[in-house]
């Protein structure tokens, strides 16, 4: 009977069972397939600046909090395992358009570091060709390997004690007990719900849904710093490889697989924004299903009527830089601390208001 059964071993579920279990808590993390191998696995890994101490939103919050603590944490992991999860402080620009005129002040309250070019200024930094928007350098905008990140979280987990059940499905939560897909019943004294996309089914409430996204992987001259403009983006490697992303297919359902509409329009993108791009050769492609919500916001905190029963799930596009902060609060809440995060707004039952904007989208 462990202390904590976390269901799901992507990112969020991985993280939070690595902070319980240093924290003293026993805990057991049951997936549908390998760990890690899904919206975790498939992302860029880009993580924007930010400072929780003057963030104006939750969301941002959360944000900033992964922006401090994951050099720390990549060291820490990088120390107990062995493996390099490739985070690199990079730079970054980010392309605003009309409807983006806040950000810069919200960038500015939050005390981020970034400057506004010209297109030539951005172009003297970044062999640029047709870019729509206004280029803003982003100093302190930093990435990640996804794989390597999650590889280093399993064995992280092992290391510190985590009971890890890959390929262990479950049907949800029934008469007080975690039900196993094969029948089994597992009984704790806390329980997490962090299936990302597959969430919603289990804990048999409305909220999370999937939204497929395909990336491809270029290897030839790119840029040198991440480039997102709105919901896609370039991520320079450092080795040669620039990950292309993303497309937004909310239509898509369970049916995680690239289409050669989707990898044409990507390439196309990407020749548009790097030109040098248009001798590059097409490495690999892929598609993820993220777990989106309907305010773009991740449920966080506990399930009504279930006092013992709580949800992580629901990051969208943004798992990976939400990933540390929200373990954090899931730490506090399940090992009775008050959370240092306000999690009102990310509540299973709270009233949705429309799509909530952070500041930055990839």
């Amino acid at each position: 009977m462990p202390d904590v059964a976390i269901i799901g071993g992507g990112i969020i579920g991985l993280t939070s069972a690595y902070f319980l279990a240093r924290a003293g808590a026993s805990v057991a993390v049951y997936d549908r397939c390998d760990f890690g191998k899904e919206a975790s696995w498939a992302g860029a890994g880009i993580l924007p600046p930010g400072n929780p101490d003057r963030a104006a939103t939750p969301i941002d919050k959360l944000r900033g909090i992964g922006s401090r603590r994951f050099p720390a944490f990549s060291a820490e992991l990088r120390d107990l395992t062995g493996i390099d999860n490739g985070y690199r402080v990079c730079g970054g620009i980010e392309f605003l358009t009309a409807e983006d005129t806040e950000v810069p002040g919200v960038w500015a309250s939050e005390g981020i570091a970034f400057e506004r070019l010209s297109a030539d200024e951005a172009r003297k930094l970044e062999p640029l060709g047709e870019v729509e928007g206004e280029p803003f350098l982003l100093h302190d905008c930093a990435q990640v390997r996804n794989p390597w990140h999650m590889r280093a979280l399993v064995a992280a987990c092992a290391k510190a004690g985590v009971q890890l059940h890959a390929n262990t499905g479950a049907e949800g939560f029934a008469d007080g007990a975690l039900v196993l897909a094969n029948g089994t019943r597992v009984t704790a004294w806390r329980y997490l719900f962090a299936a990302g996309a597959w969430s919603a089914g289990l804990l048999r409430a409305p909220g999370v849904f999937p939204v497929r996204g395909q990336i491809a992987l270029l290897r030839g001259a790119s840029c040198s710093r991440v480039l997102m403009l709105g919901k896609r983006y370039l991520v320079p490697r450092g080795d040669g490889l620039t990950l292309v992303g993303s497309t937004e297919e909310p239509e898509a359902g369970f049916e995680k697989r690239t289409t050669p509409e989707g990898i044409a329009g990507l390439l196309a993108f990407a020749r548009r924004t790097v030109p040098a791009l248009a001798h590059a050769t097409l490495e690999a492609s892929w598609a993820g299903l993220r777990p989106g919500s309907p305010d773009d916001l991740p449920f966080i905190g506990p399930v009504p009527g279930a006092p013992n029963v709580f949800v992580a799930a629901g990051h969208f596009r943004a798992g990976v830089q939400l990933s540390i902060g929200t373990a954090q609060v899931v730490c506090e809440l399940l090992m009775g601390h008050p959370p240092s995060v306000a999690i009102e707004g990310f509540v299973l039952d709270r009233k949705l208001s429309g799509l909530v904007k952070s500041a930055f989208r990839s």
